[in-house]
């Protein structure tokens, strides 16, 4: 996983977002009405000093609906609960899971995968929590 870069980078830049809902079934009549403009930023950033984007690299948060090559969107400023997604730094690399504050461990999303230990005196810290994932739909 690589941080790819801060949200501050960003400028804001505003899209069209359409008032009919997209048809993931059978197509509905086409509507050409805009509903008003709509800030990405806005719409997946709550603290834009504290995020930053990483992206997943590996198939462990699958059952999570975080696939490799997703882009996350990761909130420093959110105080890590059990049972959240973070990213962690541990043992010199980073990792996404799902933090088991109970047991010390982080856990993967993916049956094929084992939870890691979190031991005294380990290199870990966490680095913030996944708020928000985007998969790229491209071939």
């Amino acid at each position: 996983m690589k941080y790819l870069a801060s949200s501050s980078y960003f400028s804001k830049r505003c899209l069209d977002l359409y008032l009919t809902k997209l048809s993931a079934g059978f197509p509905s009549p086409a509507d050409d009405y805009i509903e008003s403009k709509l800030d990405l930023n806005e719409h997946l950033i709550n603290q834009p000093s504290a995020t930053f984007f990483a992206k997943a690299e590996g198939d462990s948060m699958i059952d999570r609906g975080i696939f490799n090559g997703d882009l996350l969107v990761v909130d420093r400023s959110i105080e890590a609960k059990h049972g959240h997604i973070i990213v962690a730094a541990f043992d010199g690399g980073l990792t996404c899971k799902i933090l088991d504050k109970k047991r010390r461990r982080l856990i993967p999303a993916n049956k094929n995968y084992q939870p890691i230990a979190i031991i005294e005196n380990s290199d870990f810290s966490i680095e913030g929590i996944v708020i928000h994932s985007i998969r790229s739909h491209q071939c």
